[in-house]
């Protein structure tokens, strides 16, 4: 069944950081070169952080764009909905950093952890509480800092992750239906051990933990099951929402690697064309990937207002997440 929606996407900001780091940058730290890298995940580069800039440091700055560009208010935000793996600090928030940077009086404020699904959680959350009528008006902010969590000795993963944030505006649709069409979301906890950073705890189902608090990944097992899940999940996203693959004007998946994009596209008769993605100047941006995406589509002239979305995220956990939106944002 289509769910109920009385809410609607209104407004994007992201930011990414200045300091680029290509593929010939990486040749000089590990046994990799550009023709490698490209072949295999198709990223050419990615944007890296500086020492003293974080995670909260990229959420705030991707907020004052939206705000700037789409001249909105924000004191009238009543809740903000951060989604990250990568916090400033395990406490406070990054959500209470946003809120204080913009001095937003009246608002709760809550992270979310769905790693590279984190964004798809995030959005369906809000539309939930909107329709809900408990809210109206939710900021929801993707942002990561994967440099720092990423060894730079492992060759088979520092080559794909970049930092960067994205925001959206999820707003009370009175006049209308709401944009959010379908929706599915699942998780297999016993693929944890294929991606994970360590932490308080140095083992998972009894198994030692490796990485000392970096990002350890098996991407043969990550890449099958992606694959896999993604695929049956877009066929329910069809089914629930009644509509063919041709009413799809864009597929935004979580942009881990675009080999990865190609074969979920492949097997779920998308055609590669009407794909947005991050992945190629930005990397594995984990949870800000998806609104990278987008404003890439945006920027490029591709997204329009109206435009029907099929969004899926998926990552760690393992877990995943996919829906079907009517874009509601204007054009500028």
């Amino acid at each position: 069944m289509t769910p109920v929606s009385k809410s609607r996407i209104t407004a994007i900001g992201t930011y990414v950081p200045e300091k680029i780091l290509t593929n010939e940058d990486l040749e000089k730290l590990v046994e990799t070169n550009d023709e490698w890298i490209v072949q295999r995940t198709g990223i050419q580069e990615r944007h890296i952080t500086a020492d003293d800039e974080f995670t909260s440091d990229l959420c705030i700055r991707a907020v004052e764009k939206l705000r700037s560009t789409y001249n909105v208010l924000l004191d009238d935000v009543d809740l903000i909905l951060v989604a990250t793996t990568t916090p400033d600090y395990s406490f406070p928030s990054v959500s209470c950093k946003i809120q204080k940077h913009f001095e937003m009086g009246n608002t709760g404020a809550v992270d979310l952890n769905a790693t590279c699904a984190g964004f798809s959680y995030a959005l369906h959350l809000a539309n939930g509480l909107i329709t809900s009528g408990l809210h109206r008006k939710v900021l929801v902010v993707a942002g990561e800092t994967m440099s720092k969590i990423t060894d730079y000795s492992d060759r088979s993963t520092c080559i794909l992750f970049g930092d960067g944030a994205g925001a959206v505006l999820v707003e009370r649709e009175d006049t209308e239906s709401g944009c959010f069409e379908a929706v599915v979301m699942g998780t297999q906890g016993a693929g944890g051990i294929n991606v994970y950073r360590s932490g308080l705890s140095r083992a998972m189902d009894g198994q030692p933990l490796e990485g000392n608090g970096k990002i350890v990944q098996n991407g043969r097992e990550v890449f099958k099951w992606a694959v896999r899940t993604v695929t049956a999940g877009i066929e329910q996203l069809l089914e629930q929402a009644n509509v063919s693959r041709e009413q799809i004007d864009w597929f935004i998946p979580h942009s881990a690697n675009l080999r990865m994009i190609e074969s979920i596209c492949e097997k779920a008769n998308i055609p590669l064309g009407k794909t947005l993605q991050s992945v190629q100047l930005m990397g594995n941006t984990s949870s800000a990937s998806i609104p990278l995406a987008l404003q890439a589509g945006i920027d490029a002239g591709q997204l329009k207002p109206g435009d029907r979305l099929l969004i899926y995220g998926f990552g760690s956990g393992l877990t995943h997440a996919g829906l079907i939106v009517r874009w509601g944002v204007p054009a500028i």
